[in-house]
């Protein structure tokens, strides 16, 4: 793993270097003193996780942060302070974590379980969903294939919906809007729900689908979305949310307000 890690107070430094080593032992960190040096180093080193100080002398850890996440959006930051009064402003750059100094080796190893064991959880589930910079669905790591464009909608809608209903109607007026009522329409959304059910089929992944009485929803439990971790508070999802669900559907636009 490799760690970054900005300070520009050499004994916190080093002491934080040193509780890392400590808690990952097989870890490769980055110590740095300014901003400017760890953003040149962000642009070669991908990192697992940064280690901030607020107070940088004449810069900002949150200035830094947002710089960061210019190159890296994906990257968990902790800041690691002596002051309390910063914490609102550290979780509005989507901060992973905030510790107070002296950072112990146990405070580390608790930030990491929890910046992790999510993730970890989430590589057990065969089916995985990103909604977040547009839409693609993985089985195995393999992308889903569609017969249908509107057949890939339909799914997308439904994984929104995360476990409620939809009937032929109220699908039809969010695949078509105003031409929802043309008879031509719901005999077309048929052919779609059996697109849908032979592209999880194949994947052997059936099961994702549920369908009855005319109603169809997806179980919410075989899959790792990344919006579900988002709203569940998963600080990589969180983190890597740039205001940008679903964007290729324009009835998605009804749900960021989720998001923000």
């Amino acid at each position: 793993m490799n760690f970054l890690i900005v300070d520009d107070e050499p004994l916190v430094l080093r002491d934080l270097e040193q509780a890392l080593r400590e808690a990952v032992p097989d870890c490769a960190i980055y110590p740095l003193a300014t901003s400017g040096r760890a953003l040149e180093q962000a642009r070669s080193v991908r990192f697992d996780v940064a280690f901030l100080d607020i107070e940088l002398g004449s810069s900002s850890g949150l200035v830094l942060a947002k710089e960061l996440k210019d190159i890296q959006p994906d990257v968990p930051i902790i800041f690691v302070t002596s002051y309390a009064k910063y914490a609102v402003d550290a979780f509005r750059v989507r901060a992973t974590g905030y510790l107070m100094k002296p950072v112990l080796q146990e405070d580390i190893l608790r930030e990491l379980t929890f910046i992790y064991e999510d993730s970890l959880q989430a590589k057990r589930k065969k089916v995985q969903v990103q909604t977040f910079g547009g839409f693609e669905v993985f089985v195995n790591g393999r992308p889903l294939q569609f017969k249908r464009a509107k057949a890939k909608e339909l799914l997308a809608c439904l994984i929104d919906r995360r476990g409620a209903s939809l009937t032929t109607a109220e699908a039809c007026a969010i695949l078509w809007e105003d031409e929802a009522g043309d008879p031509a329409k719901r005999d077309y959304f048929r052919t779609i729900v059996k697109d849908l059910k032979e592209s999880l089929q194949q994947e052997n992944i059936s099961s994702v689908l549920r369908k009855w009485h005319g109603r169809l929803s997806i179980d919410p439990e075989q899959l790792d979305c990344d919006s579900y971790r988002f709203l569940d508070g998963d600080p990589q999802a969180v983190n890597g949310y740039r205001h940008d669900y679903l964007p290729s559907y324009s009835w998605a636009e009804f749900a960021v307000t989720r998001f923000e």
